[in-house]
Parts: structure tokens; sequence; C-alpha cells
């Protein structure tokens, strides 16, 4: 698990490492050239190229510079292109401005756009405070107009480092070279997507105890540390999950729930739906127990047979389904872990004085067109801080809030926060959401054991591995032909046995 940062809080970062740990600014600036430097000739060639470094007259400005001139130096026909007001440079930065100079780096005031095979982004930072307009917005669609392979500096131009909009116009790079750590903007679309192949480069920046933010990315590290299977367990202690799932006839997500959370390692799994779909779902998935009680008595013997419920997929918005939703999150009141997913969700929405019984130990699942329904925000408004916006659902339910998305936030009601960097648009399809709460639920049963440390860990782990097996699903079947299907054997590949599988 990695860190990911706010604008405000890399700021503070930088700063302590100048002003406590004692490495001057100059120095920092120095490092941020070089590993950038060191990307990018790792892809370019020295007699095919001609490199223009766009620079402003902030600090981003500065690395800008100093790239140009190690290029140069290492035997690249590189030049400078000062889009700052020279008079308003940094002191770090007209120091570089010095430097290239009396190492003769050439300096260009015109440049003629499409003689440069390479273009480097250093007009801005992450410090950009308002929309990129006039000059500078001219400027930005000069360059994204080259045919140029585009390399941006900690951030492309124009994109918020906080929540990845752009701010009037963005420059779109190939590659981006950020520094110390990922920041949000960089993770968030649409500024992932402008960023490129994104490269966090170590220049000596590093956690402070007492600055940092609980926010945070999964990686690979994180499913390799998943427990073995007990050998002396058996189906009871690897976790029973109910699934409260499916109407009449609509027996899909049902399904796709149910068989997630046994390929992520339930030890049973129980599917509480209509009489319809009895036949369905046991030709479909034999291994799971259907029940088709219709009364309260059943339903209390099912909640107090699990260890985790999942509650909405597929289960329309009758009265009956209102029924079963008002009774069961009524009566788990805290014991166990509740996933509320799908047209559970749609109800809540209808009657928010449910949410009284909301917890820690709920999982809310929204994608944006549920989230718009909970809180009454439009999309469009919702998309414009998607961290606000899961964590602000988090605070007031008190639940863990997984804000479903092409980069999906978990927002903890303590204040933690995981930005999803798995996954691919093909997993864009009908039923991927029901995988992922199966998917969830599993996790959900490994923590049963105090095996993982909370419910919003293993939320946060239960959406990296769920787009992790999106990712070893495309290499097979591809994004435009992959189905919800398509991930259940994957999902069982990604977590393996004991943590431990093959590199995807």
């Amino acid at each position: 698990m990695k860190n990911a940062v706010s604008c405000s809080l890399m700021k503070k970062l930088d700063q302590n490492t100048i002003r406590r740990i004692g490495i001057p600014s100059l120095v920092l600036m120095e490092r941020a050239a070089l590993k950038t430097a060191e990307e990018m000739e790792k892809v370019l060639k020295k007699t095919e190229e001609k490199i223009l470094c766009v620079c402003g007259s902030g600090n981003n400005g500065g690395d800008g510079i100093a790239i140009a001139r190690i290029l140069f130096l290492h035997g690249y026909h590189t030049e400078i292109f000062m889009a700052g007001n020279l008079s308003h440079m940094t002191e770090e930065t007209k120091q570089q401005y010095d430097i290239a100079r009396n190492y003769q780096v050439p300096v260009v005031n015109n440049p003629q756009w499409q003689e440069y095979t390479t273009i480097v982004d250093a007009v801005f930072g992450v410090g950009l405070a308002r929309p990129v307009e006039g000059r500078y917005a001219d400027l930005l669609h000069e360059m994204n107009r080259t045919s140029a392979w585009k390399v941006a500096v900690d951030i492309p131009s124009g994109v918020n480092g906080d929540t990845g909009a752009v701010m009037g116009t963005a420059f779109s790079a190939d590659l981006t070279v950020t520094f110390a750590f990922r920041k949000a903007g960089l993770c968030l679309f649409p500024g992932r997507k402008l960023a490129g192949k994104t490269v966090t480069a170590d220049i000596g920046i590093y956690e402070s105890p007492d600055l940092m933010e609980p926010w945070y990315l999964m990686d690979d590290s994180d499913i390799e540390k998943l427990p073995p299977r007990d050998p002396e367990g058996n189906k009871g202690t690897f976790g029973k999950v109910l699934a409260v799932a499916g109407s009449a006839g609509m027996c899909g997500a049902a399904y796709f729930c149910a068989s997630a959370a046994l390929a992520s390692g339930a030890g049973m799994v129980k599917v509480l739906t209509e009489k319809e779909n009895r036949i369905p779902l046991q030709t479909l998935l034999p291994e799971a127990i259907v029940d088709c009680s219709e009364k309260p008595e059943g339903w209390k013997k099912a909640l107090d047979w699990c260890d985790v419920l999942i509650i909405g997929p597929g289960i329309g918005k009758s009265e009956r389904s209102r029924m079963l939703l008002s009774w069961f999150l009524e009566h788990t009141s805290g014991e166990k872990p509740v996933i509320l997913d799908a047209d559970g969700l749609n109800l809540l929405a209808e009657n928010p004085q449910w949410k009284k019984f909301l917890g820690k130990h709920t999982i809310l699942t929204p994608h944006m067109g549920e989230m718009s329904r909970l809180t009454g925000k439009t999309i469009a408004e919702l998309q414009k801080d998607r961290i606000a916006a899961a964590r602000e659902m988090a605070k007031t339910t008190g639940a863990i809030c997984v804000l479903k998305d092409a980069c999906t936030v978990t927002a903890s009601p303590d204040g933690a926060l995981w930005l999803n960097l798995s996954g691919n648009p093909g997993m864009a399809a009908a039923g991927s959401g029901d995988v992922l709460t199966g998917v969830l639920a599993g996790m959900c049963c490994m923590e049963l054991g105090e095996k993982l440390p909370a419910p919003d860990k293993a939320a946060a782990l239960g959406v990296y591995i769920h787009g992790r097996a999106g990712d070893l699903a495309a290499k097979t079947k591809g994004e435009y032909g992959m189905k919800a299907g398509d991930l259940l054997p994957a999902v069982s590949e990604v977590t393996g046995y004991g943590g431990k599988y093959e590199k995807i």
C-alpha cells in the first residue's frame, strides 16, 4: 500500500524536507530533473530528437529548465522556451535559468512547433489555483496540436492536482513523471487520462508522520498479504455469506454476487430470493444454498446463520423488496458486515429514515447514478470532486462508501481514503458491479478472523482485486468482449491460494 497526496500536503512535505530535514530546494529540483531525464532517455534516440522544454516562471519551470540542460549536456538537440514572465521567476528557477545560459543551452522566443519531436510541459505545477485562460490557454492548445511525444513534469499543466478536473484547458501528456508521491489528480479522471503513463520518482521527499493524510493506493503487495487458508478450517470457519438478491425471473445479479463471494474466499453462500429463481440458481450455481423464505421467521434464520450480509442486487423496488430491506437493516444493527448495493441503495434513497441503521459495519457501493439519488446532487456536480462526495457520504452515514467510477474511491467515516488504480474500460458491463459486491463479501469473511485490520481496508482491497481480475480477463477476452462472467475465474486466480498467485 502506498500513499496518495493532496496538493496542500505535497507542499507541506516539500517545505518540511527543505526546512526541517535541511535539503535545499535547488537540490530537490535537480533530483526531479535528473529523474525526469532518466525516464525520458529510456525512449529518446539522440540522432533523431529535437526537444523543446516549455517552462513557466515558478518552480515547475525550474524543473523544466534543468531537464533541458541535462538532456542538452547528454547530447540531445534541446531548446528552452520561457512561457512565464522572466521578471517573475522564483529564486530557484532564476538560478536554473542562469546555469542553463552559462552552459549555452539554446533559448527560443518563437518556436516552430512542428519541428519538435518531443515537448516537455513545465508550465504549471500542482500549485495552479485558477483556470488556464488567455495566452497560456493558447499555448497549451498549441502544444497539444503538435505530433510530438509529450512529457509532463509532475502533473500536466491545467489538471487539478486534487480532483483530476481540467481547469479551463490542460496539456495532454504521453508520460508524466511525478515526484515523491502520486497526486490524487493523477488517479482520478480526466487527469489520469491526460497524464498518460505515470511514473512516481523518488527525489528525497518522504513521509512525515505528523503531516500525512490517510490517503492510500492499494497495490499487488497487498494481495500478497492475504492469509493462507487454515489447514484445520472448514466451510463454516471461512465465512458464511447471505445474499438477499434477485427479483422474480431476474436471477443474474444474485448469481454473480454469490459466485464472486465463493471465488474470493467465502466458505458458504446462501441466496435469499424469489421462488421463481430457485431452479435457475441451483442449475447455475449448485455450490450455493437457495432460500425462498417469504416471512420474517425464515429471514431471521437466514440472518442468524450468516456472518456477512449482502442485500440489494437485482431485488427491484417492489413493496416486498422494501419490506426486506427495512427488516434486514433494522435487525442487523452493527452485529455483522452489511454490503448494500444496487436496488438496496435506490430504496435507501427513497427512505432516508433508514440511514439510522447504518454504521461502520455497512459498506455502501453506489455508482454515480445511485450516488446522485442518495445525495440529491447531479452526476456532474459529484464528478467535480469525487473524493469530497465519497467522504461526505461516509461522514453523514457513518458507513464505508465505495463510490464506483473509473477510479473508485473508498472512504471510511474516520477519514481514511483509498483511490483505486486497477481495472480497465472493459469492466463497464452489466453485472460487473454485482461481482464487486461478492468480492467485498469475500474480503469481509477474511476480516472476520481479524486477519485484515478493518472492514474499510477490506473493502478497498476488494475493489483493487476486482480491478486486477478485470485486467487479467482483458488479456484473454479484450476490453470490448469482456462480460461479468469473465471476471469470476479471474477473481480466483488473482486471490490465489494463500495470497500467492502468478503475477499479472
